[in-house]
């Protein structure tokens, strides 16, 4: 039999392409040409000088199953590490495959074969699939994290010790909230001494109390400024704590602690929605659970606190009784209002909290509105034997007690009056400045005296006023 002169003729491993004979073996050369005709061989030129290598003698050498092995598990693995990226990759190799078995036309990837062309697209159908669940569980489990509500619990009858915390992720902090501080605690040398939790007043209802406190208008807030109230977070007991790690101590469960006084972690049950909610410091988080005055600071401005001196108005916004860790949403949602603009949304908290608001009110010499005695009223009629709090944690140091001179009786013969005999002063005598400790024959002050305050002893060796 003849051996074929050298030409192109139908590759016989692949129908769809031509092949070129060197007269003794097939070499590497092919060309793509479906149903290819005698006189269309006839046609093509011959391969370039040097080209005509024969496939059997030394053509491309093909990879071996191990490398596409190898290749194929890093290109998964790229992929999974880039899932978001590759899953649309995949997909679109997947398709451009499917389309080039279908049709069987070469594509951008150009397949050599159909064998080739059918593993890489059962490749990407598999990457695909493994890419597009790593994503979707990513994505996913971020999405959730993110919006995850906090486990609701039925919330116990709220006490001093009760707390809370219940956030949206998106918070407006609230201009009542006195959360900001460097925890770094200020000893307080106010009108207090003493710190303690507050008690329950015997015999007395809440109702009883209410009916005690003045009802006037609200004064106006012109000159109000949270520096008004001291410095935030002092450290009230002089435990070492300021009062805002103090209040978290107290009003949280299962806390831990960084050394002995920064509150780190904790669960609070939330007085004002009934929730539950794991609080964690740090940025983004502490928020989440803000101290809030009952009594808020901007409304006690509105109604008496602008009598009180600054030692009383520190005293009012450190005072254990009138704070709560709550919520920082149901916070922001307050703002400055009183009873007849907010009332908690648990509803089952809200005799507990006027009551609080009316043990503060009552302790610092504030009064209320007519609307907000309406609503304090209403509330309280459910609940009509609500007792009230007592602040173990300071008095509120008394107004100026005048001091008056009695006059020695004159003598028929005497040619001038004697000196005026002074009144002693009474353990509770208050001195606004050192002015009224000279007018009063007091100066000097020493500490332990009545009526020696902090703020008079300027040079802090305790003796004012000398």
């Amino acid at each position: 039999m003849s051996t074929p002169m050298a030409g192109w003729y139908p590759d016989p491993t692949d129908p769809g392409r031509v092949r070129w004979w060197d007269g003794a073996a097939w070499t590497a050369q092919v060309r793509q040409m479906h149903q290819p005709s005698s006189q269309a061989l006839s046609l093509l030129p011959p391969p370039a000088q040097g080209s005509g290598q024969s496939a059997s003698a030394g053509g491309k050498k093909k990879l071996p199953v191990w490398a596409w092995i190898v290749i194929g598990v890093a290109a998964l693995l790229i992929g999974v590490l880039l899932s978001p990226i590759f899953t649309v990759l995949w997909l679109v190799v997947l398709i451009t495959g499917i389309v080039a078995l279908v049709k069987n036309t070469p594509t951008w990837l150009r397949f050599g074969n159909r064998r080739a062309a059918t593993i890489v697209t059962a490749v990407s159908a598999v990457c695909f699939l493994l890419t597009g669940s790593i994503a979707n569980a990513v994505i996913g489990n971020s999405s959730r994290a993110s919006l995850s509500a906090p486990i609701t619990s039925s919330a116990p009858e709220p006490t001093d010790s009760m707390a809370a915390a219940s956030a949206e992720p998106s918070r407006t902090p609230s201009p009542e909230a006195d959360d900001a501080g460097d925890d770094v605690p200020v000893a307080f040398v106010g009108d207090a001494s003493t710190v303690g939790d507050a008690s329950r007043t015997q015999g007395l209802t809440a109702l009883q109390v209410l009916e005690s406190l003045p009802v006037k208008g609200r004064a106006a807030k012109t000159g109000y400024d949270r520096a008004q109230f001291g410095q935030r977070w002092l450290d009230v007991d002089h435990n070492g704590c300021d009062t805002r790690n103090d209040i978290l101590a107290r009003d949280l469960s299962g806390i831990e602690r960084a050394g002995a006084c920064r509150v780190l972690s904790g669960v609070l049950a939330d007085p004002y929605t009934g929730q539950s909610i794991s609080f964690v410091r740090g940025q983004g988080t502490s928020e989440f659970v803000q101290i809030d005055h009952v009594v808020a600071l901007s409304d006690a401005w509105q109604k008496g606190a602008q009598q009180l001196s600054a030692d009383q108005r520190a005293t009012f916004a450190n005072d254990p009784m009138n704070l709560l860790a709550v919520d920082g949403s149901a916070n922001a949602q307050k703002n400055d209002g009183d009873a007849a603009t907010w009332l908690p949304k648990n509803k089952d908290f809200r005799c507990a909290y006027v009551a609080r608001q009316i043990a503060v009110k009552a302790t610092y010499g504030l009064w209320v509105t007519q609307a907000e005695h309406d609503a304090i009223a209403r509330v309280l009629s459910a609940c009509p034997d609500e007792p009230v709090l007592t602040s173990a944690f300071a008095k509120v140091a008394p107004e100026p007690v005048p001091v008056e001179t009695v006059p020695a009786p004159t003598p028929a013969h005497a040619t001038s009056a004697p000196a005026p005999v002074m009144q002693a002063p009474s353990k509770d005598v208050y001195y606004a400045n050192c002015t009224a400790v000279r007018a009063a024959g007091a100066a000097p002050l020493h500490a332990g005296d009545p009526g020696y305050a902090r703020k008079l002893d300027r040079d802090g060796d305790g003796i004012a006023c000398e």
